[in-house]
Formats: C-alpha cells, sequence, structure tokens
C-alpha cells in the first residue's frame, strides 16, 4: 500500500460485505459487483494465523473496537499487508448494523516482527491439529506479549507508531 491509501469496507452483522471503497477494490483486484454480499473472508490470506482472527471476532462481538496486522491476498493470488482497524457499527437505539474497517499502510518495521510471530503461530496451530489450534496459538501470542511485559493493544499500536 501508498502512504496515506485507506481501505475502507463495512460489511453486516454475518460478515458480508456491503460497502467497499475504491481502494478495497484496487488492492483486493475484486470489483465491486464481485465484493458486494459476499464475506469479508474472501480476502483472507492462508498464512494468517486463526487465533488473530478469533481475537478480532472476540473483542468485536464484546463491542469493542479492534487493531491489527493482516495480510490479505488478492484476486491475482498476490498479498499485501494491511494495519487494519474494525469497530461494530450501531443504529441510535444500540442494534448492531454491522462493521466498519479502515485499513493503511502497516509500518514496514513492524512486519519484521509480525510475520515471524505469524510463521510461528501458524506451525503452532498445524501441530496442535484442528481441535486445539487456536488455543495454542492464542498461548503462543499471550507468551510472547507477557515476555514482553505488554499488552495486545500495545504491542500492536507501538509497532505501528500509533
Amino acid at each position: 500500500m501508498r502512504d496515506g491509501d485507506l481501505i475502507v469496507s463495512k460489511t453486516d452483522p454475518k460478515g458480508r460485505i456491503t460497502y467497499g471503497n475504491r481502494a478495497f477494490n484496487h488492492y483486493s483486484g475484486f470489483s465491486e459487483d464481485e465484493l458486494l454480499g459476499v464475506q469479508h473472508n474472501i480476502v483472507r490470506h492462508p498464512d494468517m494465523p486463526r487465533a488473530v482472527f478469533k481475537l478480532l471476532w472476540d473483542r468485536l462481538n464484546a463491542g469493542q473496537e479492534v487493531f491489527a496486522f493482516v495480510k490479505n491476498i488478492a484476486k491475482s493470488g498476490s498479498f499485501y499487508w494491511v494495519f487494519a482497524n474494525v469497530t461494530p457499527s450501531y443504529d441510535v437505539q444500540g442494534q448492531l448494523l454491522g462493521y466498519f474497517s479502515v485499513r493503511r499502510k502497516p509500518n514496514p518495521s513492524a512486519l519484521v516482527l509480525i510475520e515471524p510471530l505469524y510463521r510461528r503461530m501458524l506451525q503452532v496451530e498445524k501441530d496442535a491439529g484442528s481441535r486445539d489450534a487456536i488455543a495454542a496459538s492464542t498461548q503462543l501470542l499471550m507468551d510472547a506479549l507477557a515476555a514482553q511485559n505488554t499488552s495486545y493493544d500495545d504491542f500492536v499500536l507501538n509497532l505501528q507508531g500509533i
């Protein structure tokens, strides 16, 4: 991604895309028609640990925003990294409308740390087997954060330089 680019998308409560800006179309390689109504995980790269998405959905289901470094896959099979901020969106009565995501270019020095961490998490997920994959990978992440005496939020925000 280029500095200053913002990828914006909205989904319904089930994660189906209801809006994507031009930058989303550009970087994903999908047209608006190909994206609308489709699950947002259409751009989920297989190199992403399942535990990262478990953390994301746990936070969103608790009504919290979440920040994460995410590797996405484009229609062509190429990939692009983003620093994502995802928030739940509510109507005036407090009913969940869906989710709003803004992604920007990640700090390149952050990826030097994130990529090997995600590779280790993926390996732990493979080694643990499907049933225990997320728990094992989450434990690896929590242990890494504890070793640095930091929280997940402080870790990702500091890596991005926010």
